[in-house]
């Protein structure tokens, strides 16, 4: 038993000042420990095995934490009270004269010039909102199924952060009734981040921007939506697209349709491959009804999808998370 402890206090002394600490545990030495239980007595054996075994359970350890503390050692500390230029050179940050764009604010900034530039003014959605614009007046009405879709987070007071920004169309066609009864058009884009309730991996999360586009007139019609999306899409990725729609179903549009493009060969797309890109359709009479718009007289179209889709699409990103994860590795590739 001596012996024993003998060795712990020699290999604990070794390992606290070895650099590759783990070594030590190969050594011949504590490998015939284990051997030297067959020669010895069998009422000592039971004893003795356990002793080793404690024995190797401390220097493990002790070998984790020197390699915690190796590690540690190998990071360059950050003195937080220093003037910046005191880590110059030291740490490879971006640069503090070379202030860059997130990548999704530049891209969204594209997508908002796109839409201005076709005769759409631009609104930001708001981050809190209420019930009544969230799902009320958009034809979700209390204990309505498909509010279970859009799953999101609520404050104490009952308050939301939106799950899509569709929270600003009530308002958009309330503050554009006076265009219509003068012979004009709501064409309105809302945008802004949005927050639902999701298991986050590779192509959800529970935090991401959106766009919706609003459209009202006398003679709006689905062809007009159509055509709408497709010259947005082929002027962002800079190259004629197939599109296609398909029958969906959202409270607040009839008819809905997804609308999606057929993958683009720039990205390895072969001819058959659709994306789905976001979801569209004409507004709902009970919609327009919420905001004082007459829908015998008016009709409109509406859209709205996520931007980080946009831009995975547009650099082949595969993994959604990469935009919160403030990795520098992924935003310098945007500097």
């Amino acid at each position: 038993m001596q012996s024993i402890d003998d060795i712990r206090t020699d290999y604990l002394a070794q390992i606290a000042k070895s650099d590759t600490p783990r070594e030590l545990l190969k050594s011949a030495e504590l490998k015939n420990l284990y051997s030297a239980i067959g020669t010895m007595p069998p009422e000592e054996r039971g004893e003795y095995g356990r002793s080793i075994n404690h024995l190797k359970k401390d220097l493990e350890s002790a070998v984790l934490d020197r390699e915690s503390l190796l590690e540690d050692a190998t990071v360059e500390p950050i003195d937080v009270t220093a003037p910046w230029d005191k880590n110059s050179g030291k740490l490879a940050l971006l640069p503090t004269v070379q202030g860059t764009m997130h990548p999704l604010m530049r891209e969204l900034e594209v997508v908002i010039d796109i839409y201005t530039r076709m005769g759409f003014e631009a609104i930001e959605s708001r981050q809190i909102d209420d019930d009544h614009h969230m799902f009320e007046a958009l034809n979700f009405p209390e204990g309505h199924p498909a509010r279970d879709g859009y799953d999101t987070f609520r404050t104490e007071e009952g308050f939301i952060p939106p799950a899509h920004t569709s929270t600003m169309q009530n308002r958009i066609l309330k503050s554009g009734k006076d265009k219509l009864e003068s012979g004009g058009q709501i064409a309105a884009v809302s945008y802004g981040r949005v927050f639902r309730n999701e298991d986050v991996d590779a192509t959800h999360e529970h935090t991401f921007y959106q766009c919706e586009g609003v459209f009202v007139s006398r003679t709006a019609n689905l062809g007009e939506l159509i055509g709408t999306l497709r010259s947005f899409f082929e002027t962002y990725y800079g190259q004629n697209l197939k599109t296609r729609t398909q029958p969906s179903y959202f409270p607040f549009t009839e008819p809905s349709l997804e609308f999606a493009i057929e993958k683009p060969a720039a990205i390895g797309g072969k001819p058959g491959e659709w994306l789905e890109m976001l979801g569209c359709g004409m507004i709902h009479p009970n919609v327009l009804e919420a905001a004082g718009i007459d829908p015998t007289k008016y009709r409109g179209f509406a859209w709205g999808g996520g931007i980080e889709r946009l831009v995975m699409l547009k650099y082949g990103i595969e993994d959604l998370r990469h935009f919160e994860s403030g990795r520098l590795q992924f935003l310098r590739k945007f500097a």
